[in-house]
Formats: C-alpha cells, sequence, structure tokens
C-alpha cells in the first residue's frame, strides 16, 4: 500500500485551504478504531473529512458520509464535547516538511485559536491529538507511554511535544545547480539512496516518479549519470519545489497507485479529495474483507467439524438402539421357556417360534429364568427411551449442518473481495452470525452494518430480471419480502445454494430457454457449482415457507419443478 508522503500530504492541504476554510463543525463520528469523520459545514455545503491514523492507511481526505449507527468510541465523544459547534479556521505545518498538520479550531474566524486538533501521518506512528492553548494534551486517538517511548510518550495531562526533528537538510528553491550536485552527486552511491539521505520532504515514491519516463534507474550509480542527466533530475527537483511552493498539483492514477505529480499519471483526477479517498478506503476495505472472511471461514468450519462429530455419536446410538425389538424377543423366548432353565446355565439355546431353530441366549449365573428375561426387557425399554431421545437430537444437529453448510456457500461465493458492495454482504454475514450465537457480541469497536447489501441482479434471453441472494439474509428478503405473486422462485434441489428469483409480470409467460438460464444460475451460486450438473427445483413464492424457529435462509417448499442446471453454462454478465 502507497503511503502518503510529504508531497500528497501538502496537496491534501492545499486542497483543503481552497474548499473547506473557514467551516463550522456540526459532527464528530468514529467510524471505527482507525477512522473519525468529522462533519464541516461550509458556504458551498457540507462536506465530511475523514482523518485516519491506520498503520498502514494513514490519510486525510474528504470523503462519503460515514454509516448511520451507533458511535461507542470515548476518543469522539471527547471531541465532540471541546470542538462542536466551533469553526476550523486554519490548517497549518506544526514544523517545516513534518508529515503532521494542526488543524485549528476557534468560535468564529478572526478569534484567538481555542484548540488544535493535531494529526501525524507518519506510518506506524499515526495518531490524532486535541491540544488545548496551552499546549496540553486533552485526548489522543492512540496514547502513548512512557515505557513503550521513552524519547517521546503521548499522555492525557502531559505537554505536547513535535515529532523528533529530521536532520536532512531543508529543500530550497534558491539551491542552485553545481550545490544540488555537490551534495547528491559527491559520494559515489545509488541515486535514489544519495536524495534520500540528502534531503528531507523526499519519499521513494517521489523520487520514482521523478525518474520515470526517463534513463535513468533507480539505484543507479550517482558517478554514473550524465551531465544532461543531473540536468534533468535537477529541472524535476525545482519543479516538485515550485509545486509545493505555489500548492499547485496534478492528482490522477499511476499504473501503481496515485500520485499529485505529473510525470508518471496514466489518468487525471478531478480532486486530490476523491483520490486520496479512494485509493485509502479501497484498500482499508479490501484488508477488513479478508480479515473478516478468514475469521467467519474458521468459526463455521469449527462448528460444522463439531456437529459432524455429534452427527457420528448420534447415529451410532441410533444403530444400537435398532437391536431393542431384538432384546425383547429374547426376553419372550426365554419366558416362554422358562422350564427349560436349570441354575447354573451361562447360556441357553431355544427353538424359534416361527422358524423352529436354535437361538442362544446369554445368562447371568446369579439370576434366575425370570430375572434373566426381566434384565432382558429392561435392555429393550432402555434401548427404545434412547433412541425416541437421540432422534430429534439427531434431525437438530443435521437442521444445523444443513445452515452452517448454507453459510460456506455464501463464504465460497464470497471468496474475493470486487467492490465495497461485498464486504457490505459479508458483514451482513457476521451480524447474522452474531445473532444465531455462532459468534461472540460486538465487541466496543464494532459498528453494525447499516448499508443493506444488494443482491446480483441479471436478465434472461427474454429480458426478464433475475436476483440471486448474496446471503441469507438477502435469501430471505428476495423470498418472503420481494416475491410477487407471479415470479418463480429456484433453489438447487437439496443442496445448500442461493434463493434464486425471476421477476415475471402478469400475463408473461417464461420460455424454456429463460427457465433454463435461471437454472444455470441457481446452480452456480451453489454448493454443487463444480458439479457437470446439479437438479434445480422451481416453483411459486407461495409454495414456500419458512418452518416456524428456522434460522435464516432456511426453507421448505412444495408443488416443484425440476430442471437440470448446467453450473459451466451460467450466464454472469
Amino acid at each position: 500500500m502507497q503511503p502518503v508522503d510529504f508531497t500528497t500530504l501538502m496537496a491534501i492541504c492545499a486542497d483543503l485551504r481552497d474548499r473547506s476554510l473557514p467551516a463550522r463543525l456540526e459532527q464528530v463520528f468514529q467510524r471505527d478504531r482507525f477512522r473519525l469523520s468529522l462533519a464541516l459545514r461550509t458556504l458551498q455545503g457540507r462536506g465530511w473529512l475523514t482523518l485516519c491514523w491506520h498503520p498502514q492507511a494513514a490519510h486525510i481526505a474528504m470523503s462519503s458520509p460515514p454509516p448511520k449507527a451507533p458511535d461507542t468510541f470515548t476518543f469522539s465523544d471527547q471531541l465532540r464535547h471541546q470542538l462542536n459547534g466551533l469553526a476550523l479556521v486554519s490548517i497549518a505545518e506544526i514544523a517545516p516538511w513534518e508529515r503532521a498538520i494542526d488543524l485549528q479550531f476557534a468560535q468564529r474566524p478572526g478569534d484567538p485559536i481555542r484548540w488544535h486538533l493535531i494529526v501525524e501521518v507518519m506510518g506506524k506512528y499515526s495518531n490524532v491529538i486535541l491540544v488545548n492553548q496551552e499546549n496540553t494534551i486533552v485526548t489522543a486517538a492512540h496514547q502513548v507511554s512512557e515505557q513503550q517511548s521513552s524519547v517521546r510518550p503521548i499522555l492525557t495531562g502531559q505537554p505536547y511535544i513535535n515529532p523528533p526533528a529530521l536532520k536532512n537538510r531543508i529543500p530550497s528553491l534558491e539551491e542552485s545547480f553545481s550545490d544540488f550536485w555537490g551534495r547528491v552527486g559527491l559520494i559515489p552511491g545509488p541515486l535514489k539512496r544519495q536524495l534520500l539521505q540528502s534531503y528531507r520532504g523526499l519519499s521513494p515514491r517521489l523520487i520514482e516518479s521523478w525518474l520515470s519516463g526517463t534513463a535513468i534507474a533507480l539505484h543507479q550509480p550517482t558517478d554514473s549519470l550524465s551531465d544532461a542527466d543531473w540536468s534533468l533530475v535537477y529541472e524535476r527537483w525545482q519543479y516538485w519545489l515550485h509545486s509545493l511552493q505555489q500548492g499547485m498539483f496534478t492528482p490522477g492514477w499511476t499504473k501503481k497507485g496515485y500520485t499529485v505529480m505529473p510525470w508518471d499519471r496514466v489518468e487525471a483526477v478531478e480532486s486530490v479529495q476523491n483520490l486520496i479517498s479512494g485509493y485509502y478506503n479501497e484498500h482499508l476495505n479490501r484488508q477488513e474483507f479478508s480479515q473478516l472472511h478468514h475469521q467467519l471461514q474458521q468459526k463455521v468450519r469449527s462448528h460444522l467439524g463439531k456437529l459432524h462429530q455429534k452427527a457420528l455419536l448420534f447415529r451410532e446410538r441410533l444403530n444400537q438402539s435398532q437391536d431393542a425389538d431384538r432384546y425383547r424377543y429374547l426376553a419372550d423366548l426365554l419366558m416362554a421357556h422358562l422350564h427349560q432353565w436349570q441354575p447354573g446355565m451361562a447360556a441357553i439355546e431355544l427353538a424359534d417360534f416361527e422358524t423352529r431353530k436354535p437361538v442362544k441366549i446369554n445368562l447371568n449365573l446369579e439370576k434366575n429364568g425370570v430375572q434373566n428375561a426381566q434384565a432382558l426387557y429392561k435392555k429393550h425399554q432402555k434401548l427404545k427411551r434412547s433412541q425416541l431421545a437421540v432422534q430429534p437430537l439427531l434431525e437438530a444437529v443435521e437442521t444445523e449442518q444443513r445452515y452452517l453448510e448454507q453459510v460456506e456457500t455464501t463464504l465460497l461465493q464470497l471468496a474475493e473481495y470486487g467492490t465495497a458492495e461485498d464486504l457490505s454482504t459479508l458483514e451482513e454475514v457476521r451480524e447474522e452470525l452474531i445473532e444465531q450465537k455462532y459468534l461472540d457480541s460486538p465487541a466496543s469497536d464494532y459498528q453494525r452494518n447499516s448499508n443493506r447489501s444488494q443482491p446480483h441482479r441479471y436478465q434472461t434471453p427474454s429480458g426478464f430480471e433475475v436476483l440471486v441472494g448474496r446471503n441469507n439474509r438477502q435469501n430471505d428478503r428476495l423470498t418472503f419480502r420481494l416475491a410477487g405473486a407471479y415470479d418463480l422462485w429456484f433453489h438447487t434441489q437439496e443442496i445448500p445454494g442461493s434463493h434464486v428469483l425471476m421477476r415475471v409480470s402478469p400475463g408473461e409467460v417464461p420460455d424454456t430457454e429463460d427457465l433454463q438460464f435461471v437454472a444455470n444460475l441457481a446452480a452456480h451460486y451453489s454448493q454443487g457449482r463444480q458439479s457437470k450438473q446439479v437438479p434445480v427445483v422451481y416453483t411459486e413464492p407461495k409454495s414456500v415457507y419458512k418452518p416456524k424457529g428456522a434460522q435464516p435462509g432456511m426453507v421448505v417448499y412444495k408443488h416443484e419443478r425440476i430442471l437440470w442446471g448446467c453450473p459451466q453454462e451460467a450466464a454472469l454478465e
């Protein structure tokens, strides 16, 4: 992930000064452990400024509104208490060439500064710190104790200290070509390393941008550069300094990430805010998706493994209980031939009631014939009771297995991140598992997903709309809320998969090609997607029912008809 360097931070601040100053702070909302949103009201309207101190994705940018969810964080509550209603009047640097800025708040423009919200965009050391007029830290997103850092602790009630000063030379437009060359090239070494060690404000990404489109390599020794090469490097160095001085930047996408300089840009972006917000939100979503998917998959697989062991145990007990009638038969046989029993017998052979073949019955030497028969009757009753007790337990386990296999199928279909919609769908799966008690209650930094995800949408060859549920919540929504009287409902037969709905208007009749199209989709979005053919049932929505107490996505149906879906032939575009 590309970090925000000094040049990018200056481009963001220049754009914010042009568009968002002065602004009234109307709301503070913390969406997770690393992101804070400030609602700023200007003459042009309302916008949300995101401050992010994530170790890999620290940034500041105007972005979309946060989700409508409860905010339970102490940090944001403290900021609301101190800053709500104040005006953001200035965005300043806390020290020359530092990746840290000072958002200054006053009662109104022109009044003395009352609060400083300092945003340090410095990789794993990133932080957001509220400082009062006396330069005392009031609160911080991440407090740093003296045990964690003896150089620069960040603690409530302590004075705010700037980050340790950089030792490299400050770049200057007044520096001549000869001085620049002498500083960078006097001691031979790789060009990239020499530049980074010589001046502040440079980053590997910026130097890579400087040298794009040239024959100069990043690690080319400085003593191998020609005079023309040095002139080109110095020219771009000067252009960079002019851009910083005048606040003129050209945001855009590169082949590997983004840039605010023109040299390696392949696609222009209207606003640096859109560029930064889009880039880091995408990466944070992708990272969150990967972590959440792994967590849910591990949890579901763990529960399925335990259920499998339970089912094996219950089936074993049921198999044992199948012998219940055998014990009653032996007891009846023994009672009918009690006259043949003799003391001291360890076993007795008696003729079968019907076939007259000999049947051997093992006996307890310490019991008489009647007592042995009574023991066999008791064994019969015990096994019968076991059968009555175990059968519903096995059915409950099998029902739970089918539900979790359905969830597992959903996770398999969401194996890779594509868009923010995928993350919303996965968050709904998490909420469902929390509600079903498979996951612990949400931690304090968890925010319930307020943006309802949407199903997949397709069109049949004749133009009928097809909706495919992406998780159990969507499945229930399609089947019991969206489905109309003339629609058709599809699902793989006895195989976990998505609910699929074909929207049909009154008077319209889908033909065979349309039905096969939807059956192929239902087969593809199921656990049988790797098979050549999968049985798919379809019926009217009114023939689909949810049993009382059934888990999300679990239904029964009747009046179904069967098609063979071909998952490999599903038209997914």
